[in-house]
């Protein structure tokens, strides 16, 4: 009989959208009339179409694959094409980050990649996780039997986790724009987490998967923006929230030429090798038509039809956090961030608030308890909604909250 990997079991039975899609689901089963009424402000899926001139990016591929001459089969790399790899790097030099093309490798998102990255390390490693979080990075260590490990962000301190020297970690993730939070680090916040991580020989894993969001000057939209970090980060980002890619599924991590440990027998290891014998045994890439979907994202066109769209979510984001404002309810985001992360009303628990939404105002968002210890007595709503449907969720929330 085989045996299975008993650090499963260790986990929550489901995952945390599995869980509230249950609960609506019950909920409709009860009152089958309201299932046309709820709106669901819960997980963070886009709803805006692909930009057009990615669409056409994307036909124009797919017709290639239809012509022998132009076929593509399996890429030679397996990293990504280099079109698109060039195109990722000019992005990042438009932020004034120094990232080379060949130290990007295309995903098909950060979420695989965020939990992907952790095969190349051993199980061994102190995991050092930022609290509240989203689950994949805690899971995906908790699988492998991983000691995990938390840095409190609280209400203190700005939902900005800040590093502690008396604890010792070997990888650290990091999130910034933060789901569930909406909180994002200035460059002095960053930097000192990279000193950190220097200080500690840890790796820094940092997602940047909303930095597409990023409107104020001080907030770095790339973790390479700030001094140290090429010594010490990964960075791993999508075009999912960037673009619309959730459903097309592409997304870019990066690793710097520099970037080494040092092995068990004191040899220095690349850790862009080790990543690329992994990937290069486990994943196969990203198809061809979505990578030259891709690529037109970043063109100059492209950068203005998806801007279109990302004003859109903003605008959705300053609508919540309007709302907030006017019941006098603490949250953060909803300035360089999609998410609204707010206290729920009334002392009240983080579940108890989303039965009450979901049974008196048929909207739904996502209990921050979800996401962590310090997730307790806090909610997510997200800006990826339908215009007219974020108003008139904010009508019903105002006014059940006003009685």
């Amino acid at each position: 009989m085989p045996q299975i990997n008993e650090n499963y079991l260790k986990l929550e039975k489901n995952y945390l959208f599995i869980n509230i899609a249950k609960k609506i689901n019950a909920y409709i089963e009860e009152n089958p009339e309201k299932k046309s009424n709820i709106i669901r402000m819960g997980i963070g899926d886009v709803t805006l179409p692909i930009a057009p001139c990615v669409v056409e990016a994307v036909k124009k591929g797919a017709e290639e694959m239809g012509v022998k001459e132009t076929f593509k089969g399996y890429e030679d790399s397996g990293t990504g094409y280099d079109f698109l790899k060039e195109a990722v790097a000019g992005y990042y030099k438009s932020f004034g980050a120094d990232v080379k093309p060949e130290e990007i490798r295309i995903s098909d998102g950060a979420k695989s990649d965020c939990g992907n990255i952790v095969d190349i390390f051993g199980d061994d490693n102190v995991v050092l996780i930022t609290d509240p979080a989203y689950p994949v990075y805690v899971d995906s260590n908790l699988m492998n039997g991983r000691k995990v490990i938390y840095a409190d962000s609280s209400e203190a301190n700005g939902f900005c986790a800040e590093p502690d020297y008396n604890v010792h970690a070997d990888l650290i993730y990091l999130c910034s724009p933060n789901n569930p939070t909406g909180a994002a680090f200035n460059t002095a916040q960053l930097k000192a987490w990279i000193d950190y991580a220097i200080a500690n020989k840890a790796i820094i894993i940092y997602d940047a998967a909303y930095e597409a969001f990023i409107t104020q000057d001080d907030i770095p939209r790339s973790i390479f923006q700030v001094e140290g970090a090429r010594q010490c980060a990964i960075e791993i980002c999508s075009l999912s929230k960037t673009a619309g890619f959730t459903g097309m599924r592409c997304g870019y991590t990066v690793i710097p030429n520099e970037l080494e440990v040092e092995a068990s027998d004191g040899t220095k290891v690349s850790i862009a090798q080790l990543w690329g014998r992994r990937q290069g045994s486990k994943f196969n890439g990203v198809s061809y038509p979505v990578q030259c979907g891709a690529a037109a994202v970043f063109s100059e066109e492209g950068r203005e039809q998806i801007k279109v769209n990302l004003e859109y979510y903003k605008e959705n984001a300053r609508i919540i956090a309007s709302t907030m404002d006017k019941l006098g309810i603490s949250y953060t985001g909803g300035i360089n961030s999609p998410y609204i992360w707010l206290k729920c009303p009334n002392g009240m628990g983080s579940w108890e608030f989303f039965d009450l939404l979901l049974k008196e105002a048929n909207v739904v968002g996502t209990p921050g308890e979800g996401f962590g210890k310090n997730g307790k007595g806090y909610f997510r709503l997200t800006s990826f909604g339908d215009r007219d449907a974020t108003i008139e969720a904010m009508a019903r929330i105002e006014k059940l909250l006003s009685k």
